[in-house]
C-alpha cells in the first residue's frame, strides 16, 4: 500500500518513524459529465481570469481570499515554515478510555507502518502497551493543509489512528429531538427489546452493497446492447396507527425470516391484553366461530326413539310400550296415580270428573268389579 505521509510518532521521548496509510477505499462507481446529445465529455478548463487563457498545473498556487475579495499568495515554502511541532509528527498528548471519544468525532482511518528496521522495537512497544492498558492515546498531527486531531488504538497487530473532529466541529443537537412530550410504556420497551433479540445480531462481513451492484447490472445490460433490469415496486408504505401492533408485526416478520415458528410469544400475549390501552386504530384478528350442535329435548328424543321403534316392527313396539309402562309404575305409586287421574279426567265428561272428585267414582268403579267377577264365574261353572 502506497503511503500518504511520512512522519514518525512522538511518544514522550521515543520518537517512532512510521508511514500513514490508507485504511479504507471507496468502491463506489463513479460517473463523467457528458453532452447528451452526442455523448462528448464534458472537462473543465483552468483560465486565468486576468490574462483570459487556460493555464497548465505547474502555473497554478495557493492563494487566501480575504473578506474584502483581496488574494493573498501562500507558497509551499510557506507551509513548510509553519511554527508547528506537529508538521511532521504524530505527538501523541494523552490517554484516554476509549468510551471517552464521541463516535461522532471519528473521521477518517489510517494504518501506520512502521519506517524501516529500527522503528520496529517501538513500534511494538506502543503497541503492547495501548493493549495492557485498555486505553486509546490522543494526538495531534498535521495533514493536507491543517492540525488534526488524531486517536490511535489496537486493531489485531496494527497500530491506527482515526482522525477527529475538532470538538468545536460538532454540531448541538438543538432542535432537532420531537419537541412533543412522548411517554413509553413498559410493555412497548419490551416488544422493542423482543424486536432487537429477535434480530439478533450480523456479522458485517455478509452485508454488501446492494445498490452498487444494481447499478453494476445496469451497465452491463447497457454495454451489451440489452435492456437494463427493471426496479421492483416499492413496498407500499402504511401510516402506522398502533405501534404495539407495528412491534408485534415486525418481531413476527423477523422470526419468519429467520425461519423460526412462529407462536405466542409472552410479549405478545401482554400486548393482546393490553390492547385496550394500545389505541382505538387497532384492528382486532377476526375469531374462529364454531356453532355447537342443538340439544335434543326430551319430547324429540321420546319421537325418535318410537319412530326407530316403528321401522324395527309392531310387536316390538309393544314390548317396548309394555316395558315403559312397568318402567312408569315402579318410579312411583303416587306419580302414577297423578298421571291415571289427569288421562282419566281428560277422557270424561265434566259430570264425571264432578263425581269423581266427591267419592261417586269410587264406589261405582267397585261395583263394576263385581259384577265382572260373577259373570266370569258363571261362565266356568256351566
Amino acid at each position: 500500500m502506497r503511503s500518504i505521509w511520512n512522519g514518525a510518532i512522538s511518544f514522550g521521548l521515543v520518537s517512532i518513524p512510521i508511514k500513514l496509510v490508507n485504511a479504507t477505499e471507496s468502491h463506489s462507481v463513479s460517473f463523467r459529465q457528458i453532452h447528451a446529445e452526442d455523448g462528448g465529455r464534458i472537462r473543465y478548463r483552468k483560465v486565468c481570469e486576468l490574462e483570459d487563457r487556460e493555464v497548465s498545473q505547474a502555473e497554478i498556487g495557493k492563494g487566501y481570499e480575504d473578506a474584502d475579495g483581496t488574494i493573498i499568495p501562500i507558497t509551499d515554502e510557506d507551509l513548510a515554515h509553519l511554527p508547528l511541532p506537529t508538521a511532521k509528527t504524530i505527538d501523541i498528548v494523552a490517554f484516554v478510555p476509549a468510551d471517552r471519544i464521541d463516535p461522532l468525532q471519528l473521521e477518517h482511518a489510517y494504518y501506520l507502518a512502521a519506517s524501516g528496521a529500527p522503528a520496529a522495537k517501538p513500534y511494538t512497544l506502543l503497541r503492547e502497551a495501548l493493549k495492557r492498558s485498555n486505553r486509546v492515546a490522543i494526538a495531534k498531527f498535521a495533514l493536507r493543509g491543517r492540525e488534526r486531531l488524531g486517536m490511535l488504538r489496537v486493531v489485531d497487530d496494527v497500530i491506527v489512528m482515526h482522525g477527529l473532529l475538532w470538538p468545536d466541529e460538532i454540531r448541538a443537537p438543538q432542535g432537532v429531538a420531537p419537541d412533543v412530550e412522548v411517554s413509553v410504556r413498559d410493555k412497548e420497551l419490551d416488544l422493542a427489546d423482543a424486536l432487537m433479540d429477535t434480530l439478533g445480531e450480523v456479522d458485517l462481513a455478509d452485508l454488501h452493497d446492494e445498490y452498487r451492484e444494481a447499478l453494476q447490472e445496469v451497465i452491463v445490460a447497457k454495454t451489451s446492447g440489452e435492456m437494463p433490469p427493471e426496479a421492483p415496486q416499492p413496498a407500499a408504505a402504511g401510516k402506522v396507527l398502533d405501534l404495539m401492533a407495528a412491534l408485534e408485526n415486525s418481531v413476527r416478520a423477523a422470526k419468519q425470516s429467520r425461519g423460526e415458528a412462529v407462536g405466542g410469544t409472552e410479549e405478545g400475549t401482554e400486548a393482546a391484553e393490553g390492547g385496550d390501552e394500545a389505541g382505538d386504530g387497532e384492528e382486532a384478528e377476526e375469531a374462529e366461530v364454531r356453532h355447537l350442535p342443538r340439544r335434543k329435548t326430551a319430547a324429540s328424543r321420546t319421537a325418535s326413539t318410537r319412530t326407530a321403534s316403528g321401522k324395527a316392527g309392531t310387536g316390538k313396539a309393544a314390548q317396548t310400550d309394555k316395558a315403559t309402562a312397568k318402567k312408569t309404575t315402579g318410579t312411583g305409586a303416587g306419580a302414577g296415580r297423578k298421571t291415571a287421574s289427569r288421562t282419566a279426567q281428560q277422557k270424561q265428561p265434566a259430570k264425571e270428573k264432578k263425581t269423581a272428585r266427591t267419592g261417586t267414582g269410587k264406589t261405582t268403579a267397585k261395583k263394576t268389579t263385581t259384577s265382572t267377577k260373577k259373570t266370569a264365574a258363571r261362565k266356568r261353572t256351566a
